[in-house]
C-alpha cells in the first residue's frame, strides 16, 4: 500500500533537480571565470596551500567548474560532471576553508558543503525530466524496444 500524501510533491522533484541544478550551476560561474582569469595566479596560490602539481590543478579546477556551469545548465552528463565538482569542493572545504569552521560568514566550510550536498543528490539522483539526460535516455530507451 502506498501512501498517496506525498504523492502531489512527487511531481515537483524535476523542478527541484533544475533548481539545484541552476543554483550550482551560478554558484560555479564567478569562481570558474575568476580562475580563467588569473590562472597563473591560482596556480601560485594552489601551490601556498600545499597542491601539489599546482598549475595542472589550477586548470584542472577550472575547467572542471567552467564545464560544470554549462553541463548543470543544460542537464548534460549531470552524473558525470557532479562527481568531479564534488571533488573539487572537497579539495576547497580542506584546503581553505575547513580552518575558519563552518559559517559562511567566517569563510567557513558552509558553502562549499552544500554545494557538496546538492551535489551529491544529482549523482544519486539524475537531472530530472527536464534535462537533456533525461531525453537522451528516453531516445535511448525507444531504440532498445
Amino acid at each position: 500500500m502506498k501512501c498517496t500524501l506525498l504523492n502531489p510533491l512527487d511531481k515537483g522533484q524535476s523542478i527541484a533537480l533544475l533548481a539545484v541544478r541552476f543554483v550550482l550551476a551560478y554558484g560555479f560561474f564567478a569562481p570558474a571565470m575568476t580562475k580563467w582569469g588569473n590562472i597563473s595566479g591560482v596556480a601560485e596560490w594552489f601551490g601556498t596551500l600545499g597542491i601539489p602539481f599546482p598549475t595542472f590543478n589550477a586548470y584542472m579546477a577550472a575547467s572542471t567548474e567552467a564545464a560544470g556551469v554549462v553541463l548543470l545548465v543544460i542537464g548534460l552528463a549531470t552524473r558525470l560532471i557532479a562527481l568531479p565538482l564534488m571533488a573539487v569542493m572537497l579539495v576547497a572545504i580542506t584546503t581553505v576553508h575547513l580552518q575558519h569552521g563552518f559559517s559562511a560568514t567566517d569563510n567557513g566550510f558552509e558553502i562549499p558543503f552544500y554545494y557538496l550536498i546538492f551535489l551529491f543528490i544529482l549523482a544519486t539522483h539524475g537531472a530530472g525530466k527536464i534535462s537533456i539526460d533525461a531525453w537522451v535516455h528516453s531516445k535511448s530507451c525507444d531504440d532498445a524496444v
